[in-house]
């Protein structure tokens, strides 16, 4: 990891290109998973579940990928991660049967490591006032994977039920990104203290984050991706049901999505919270988020429900990097693997808890009650962001004085 106070903007770039390339892969099964299922005799429910099993397995390993990037580096458990995912999408494209596909997710999300670690290597490579430009960054890099890959995705699959050439692509687009972190990316060594810090090595992930005040904050990612999550479960069905769209329309609707990552987050996300601050750009974008998704129940017609899902993620778009600066700056930086692996794991929880309650709900009583269910956590959001959030404005008092590459006054205020 960096020295305190060296800042390496290449090296940046070059764990963005590598994010690009990893992320493509994994947005080519974005439209293909509501479809996979049923065309290997699945239902609904199947759908929800293999997205629910991926998440619970990337929670859970989460953590474990986080911890241990802090303590040998995060170069080599960043190309551990992006070969297990190489596999797991080769696995998938092999598969002929439900159970295969279900095995093929479950490993994957046992090697979803690779975004953590690289958010905790990007907040390692950028100062305390750049952190939400570097974090805005690693969305921009997201929002490239959310174009190219669906669109890849949807044309790869078509209107059949062959998605063997999507799987294998993403497999190569993967062992793509392990060559590319393999050449580019230097062999970097654990942050200073990081071996040393045995006592707080030991903590629990409870204790962990006790002692960082950070309860509300880790809780924010369970809302936030829970209904994240449900919307991109919902999304493809309700357009299929509604509008009779296949993989190739649903790429193309989050091709579009993509771009508005790339938007808001490359090229306006250091202005806004700039401008008007870490919390206001919170509240901005879950209020959105919330407001896009309760439309979505009383919206007709084409244009106007794929408006109502596009301003929805474009919302939702706003909120990931924000919660990021926040929790890679409440710790130090030996932390930030370990605080990035639990922030990842509470936000599978609610990747685990969207679909499944979503689609419990759809079952039940229809679309218009699934997705008024889904706003509500994202309420959650945008009422923390305006009450409790404001402890943030000052990170991190206690334990983080060491480390000079720590920001200890967090600004989440607008400024004046």
């Amino acid at each position: 990891m960096t020295e305190q106070g060296s800042i390496r903007p290449s090296a940046m770039w070059l764990v963005f290109f590598v994010i690009v390339v990893d992320l493509t892969g994994f947005g080519i099964v974005i439209p293909i998973l509501p479809f996979i299922s049923p065309a290997l005799g699945g239902d609904e429910i199947d759908v929800a579940l293999v997205i629910a099993v991926y998440s619970l397995c990337a929670g859970l390993a989460g953590p474990f990928w986080g911890h241990l990037s802090d303590r040998i580096g995060r170069k080599w458990v960043l190309m551990i991660c992006l070969f297990g995912g190489a596999l797991s999408y080769a696995c998938l494209g092999s598969s002929n049967a439900l159970w295969m596909v279900y095995a093929a997710r479950a490993f994957g999300g046992l090697m979803a490591g690779s975004l953590p670690v690289a958010s905790a290597l990007m907040a390692d490579l950028s100062t305390p006032e750049r952190r939400a430009k570097a974090m805005g960054l690693v969305g921009t890099a997201f929002g490239i994977g959310l174009i190219l890959g669906p669109l890849l995705g949807g044309l790869l699959a078509g209107d059949g039920e062959s998605f063997a050439a999507a799987g294998w692509f993403a497999c190569g687009l993967s062992m793509a990104s392990v060559v590319l972190a393999a050449l580019l990316l230097s062999n970097d060594t654990p942050a200073k203290g990081a071996a040393s810090s045995s006592r707080k090595a030991s903590l629990s992930m409870l204790g962990f984050v006790r002692e960082k005040k950070a309860y509300w904050l880790v809780a924010q990612y369970v809302f936030h991706t829970s209904a994240v999550s449900a919307a991109i479960y919902l999304s493809p069905l309700w357009l299929a049901a509604l509008l009779n769209w296949g993989p190739r329309e649903v790429g193309l609707l989050f091709g579009g999505v993509g771009l508005a990552m790339i938007v808001i987050q490359g090229a306006l996300m250091d202005w806004l919270t700039s401008r008007f601050g870490l919390l206001a750009v919170l509240g901005a974008g879950a209020a959105i988020f919330a407001l896009s998704l309760l439309a979505t129940s009383v919206v007709t017609g084409v244009w106007p429900r794929a408006l109502a899902i596009f301003m929805a993620f474009a919302g939702a778009t706003c909120c990931l990097p924000v919660l990021n600066v926040i929790s890679s700056s409440v710790v130090a930086a030996q932390e930030r693997g370990r605080m990035m692996g639990i922030t990842a794991l509470a936000g599978s929880f609610g990747r685990v808890a969207g679909p499944l309650v979503s689609g419990a709900v759809l079952a039940v009583s229809g679309y218009k009650l699934a997705w008024l269910v889904v706003a509500l956590p994202v309420l959650v959001v945008f009422w923390w962001s305006q009450t409790s959030a404001r402890q943030y404005s000052r990170a991190n008092q206690s334990g983080t004085e060491a480390d000079s590459d720590t920001d200890p006054s967090v600004s989440v205020e607008s400024p004046s």
